[in-house]
């Protein structure tokens, strides 16, 4: 039996479809997008 070779942008773009395909991990996503964006704006407001 030969043996299967999976490049790993082929491993990326399944874990994509998986994750874009699952509701949980796309909230845990939006959230940290979100902690992200606020850390950022934060960041950019305090005086240097």
């Amino acid at each position: 039996m030969r043996r299967q070779v999976t490049s790993f942008e082929e491993l990326v773009l399944e874990n994509k479809k998986q994750l874009l395909n699952d509701p949980v991990a796309l909230e845990k996503i939006d959230e940290r997008i979100d902690e992200r964006k606020s850390k950022e704006t934060t960041n950019q407001q305090e005086p240097k």
